[in-house]
Formats: C-alpha cells, sequence, structure tokens
C-alpha cells in the first residue's frame, strides 16, 4: 500500500461521516490504499462490521446477507477487483438488492503500471454492462456528493451503484518509479 490520501485530506473523514449518516452497518473490503484511512476509521467504529476480504467477489455475497439481514453495507474495493465481481453482481441485479460500490481507481490517471491499465479503462463499461448505475469523482470535493447519491440510488432503486474515485484524487502510485 503505497500511496494513501494523506492524513491532512478531509475526504475520506467525510466519506466515514456520510457512511454511518447512511446507517452502513457492514462495510466489506480487500485492502487498499486508496481507502486506508476509511478503512482504518470503520475498524475502530463499535457500530460497524468492518471485514476484510480475500477477494471482492465475496463482498457481493456479504453485502447480499447484510441486506437480507436487515443490516446496509458498503463494497470497498479497487478497480482491479471490479472484473474478480462480474459474475457475482447478477445476483443483486436479479434479487432487486442495494450494492453500493466505493471504488477506487488503478489503471488512469497517471498510472505507471501497464497490467493496472486495462481493467482501469474497462471499470466503468463492465459495471454498467451488468446494470450498475456508475457515478464518478475526479476531483476532491466531488467524492462525498458523489458517494452520497451512489448510496441514496443504492437503498432507493434496490440495485448495484458504484461511485469511481479517480487517480486525479488519490494520486497515481509509483512504487519509487518516477
Amino acid at each position: 500500500m503505497d500511496v494513501a490520501p494523506a492524513a491532512t485530506e478531509e475526504w475520506p473523514g467525510a466519506l466515514f461521516a456520510l457512511l454511518k449518516a447512511h446507517d452502513i452497518r457492514q462495510v466489506a473490503f480487500v485492502p487498499d490504499a486508496g481507502h486506508s484511512h476509511l478503512i482504518r476509521r470503520c475498524e475502530e467504529d463499535p457500530d460497524i462490521k468492518a471485514i476484510a476480504l480475500t477477494t471482492e467477489e465475496e463482498g457481493i455475497g456479504l453485502m447480499l446477507g447484510a441486506w437480507l439481514g436487515g443490516e446496509r453495507g458498503v463494497l470497498l474495493m479497487q478497480s482491479s477487483g471490479v472484473g474478480n465481481c462480474v459474475n457475482m453482481l447478477s445476483l443483486a441485479t436479479l434479487h432487486r438488492t442495494p450494492m453500493p460500490m466505493i471504488v477506487t481507481m488503478r489503471g488512469d490517471f497517471g498510472e505507471f503500471n501497464p497490467a493496472q491499465v486495462p481493467m482501469g479503462n474497462a471499470t466503468q463499461t463492465v459495471l454498467e454492462a451488468m446494470g450498475t448505475l456508475v457515478r464518478r469523482a475526479d476531483r476532491k470535493e466531488d467524492v462525498v456528493p458523489t458517494a452520497d447519491a451512489t448510496l441514496r440510488m443504492a437503498f432507493n432503486t434496490f440495485r448495484p451503484t458504484a461511485t469511481l474515485i479517480g487517480q486525479r484524487v488519490l494520486g497515481a502510485k509509483t512504487f519509487g518509479k518516477e
């Protein structure tokens, strides 16, 4: 986890407050630098079950179970994990289950790793092909309002939704390769 939003950034804390305001009780995630501050806040909150996953598609089943059990959840992942979820996303659409996802982008603005580019370029198209309503935040001031809209759409329309947080917000990972 090479690059994370700076500790001085306000949007990760505001995003956590937004999850609380939407009564999110379960947060599933594969560890990711872009979500590191948000994950840490969720892990520290006794009212939130923060569940580390071994692969992103597990989060789809977990979020479906949370909803059936009467709790709201959100799935945090990196764009490279979206491809792992394609088949499972059909369940959320088929069963009309809210499935909000907050996705940090790789293979995007300033990416150094060529292996991240194909999925980074395909993320929005793949999600939309599976019936997901997708909104994108490429400026820090857009992250919270976009995530708010995504959460509202998920719980009001009973379908998968996603906020994509671009690398212009997160900063491009370099792993020492300037």
